[in-house]
């Protein structure tokens, strides 16, 4: 009987799907985390009378035919790259993106990868760095007898050293954007890298052309939404329960089969 392997493909599609919704759900206080969403197609058919066929010697042709669906596969698991909430955090290195585009972190393999967690600090030499101690790119070192740091809205970077008023400028922040954000490969710690499904990165100034500006002393949260992801996780159990009812109907319609005398 199909139906046993067609539920089967159904059962195996919800579970991908359930571990998508548990992923968001673990994720909901990660910074910068993106929501993912999994789609689904229906697998190819079955000819037993093809629609268009030829059906008698006068010409008549089938008007519908007969095709039989053989179940469901994953199709992909889309990234959806909404804006989050914007929290404030009192830290003066927190950064938060409002609008498009990813801080370029240099990863230790001279990679270069991106994120949309703006939760920065500094190392040993004062220069800025992930919580990983991963660079950001263009490299921003602050002075140690720096009293006060200032990041503005196109990513501007100064500082008042200890014993001057005027403040010292010491860099500038860019960011990178992509066609296709979605397409960009995630490689877990917040960071992202680049493939042919997102195309090469457009770099520019914040608050440019294409580009969201930032915003000191904030973060970006999830931009998971719990009722969703909650309402989503009841669909899928109960789709679950559908095709392990379909398999249990299954089961029993052979043992009635393999039962007649």
């Amino acid at each position: 009987m199909r139906s046993l392997n067609i539920a089967a493909t159904g059962m195996m599609a919800q579970q991908l799907n359930v571990d998508v919704i548990s992923n968001n759900i673990a994720n909901m206080n990660t910074t910068g985390f993106k929501r993912q969403r999994a789609e689904f197609q229906d697998l190819l058919y079955q000819n037993l009378e093809r629609p268009g066929a030829t059906s008698s010697s006068s010409g008549t042709i089938v008007p519908t035919g007969v095709q039989v669906g053989v179940g469901v596969k994953a199709g992909s698991v889309y990234r959806i790259p909404e804006q989050g909430n914007i929290l404030p955090t009192q830290n003066r290195l927190d950064l938060a993106v409002s609008g498009r585009g990813y801080f370029q972190i240099t990863m230790p393999n001279g990679q270069t990868a991106f994120s949309r967690a703006g939760n920065f600090s500094t190392d040993a030499e004062g220069r800025l760095v992930t919580e990983d101690g991963f660079l950001i790119e263009p490299a921003i070192t602050i002075p140690q007898d720096a009293i006060d740091i200032t990041i503005n809205r196109e990513g501007q970077v100064s500082a008042v050293l200890s014993g001057e008023t005027e403040p010292q400028d010491l860099g500038q922040i860019e960011l990178a954007s992509f066609v296709n954000p979605a397409g960009l490969e995630a490689i877990g710690d917040n960071l992202f890298l680049q493939t042919p499904a997102s195309g090469a990165p457009n770099v520019g100034a914040p608050g440019s052309v294409g580009f969201g500006t930032l915003m000191q002393g904030f973060l970006e949260t999830s931009n998971v939404n719990a009722v969703n992801e909650i309402s989503a996780l009841i669909v899928a159990q109960r789709a679950y329960e559908m095709n392990a009812r379909v398999i249990t109907t299954a089961d029993q319609m052979m043992s009635t089969t393999s039962q007649m005398r």
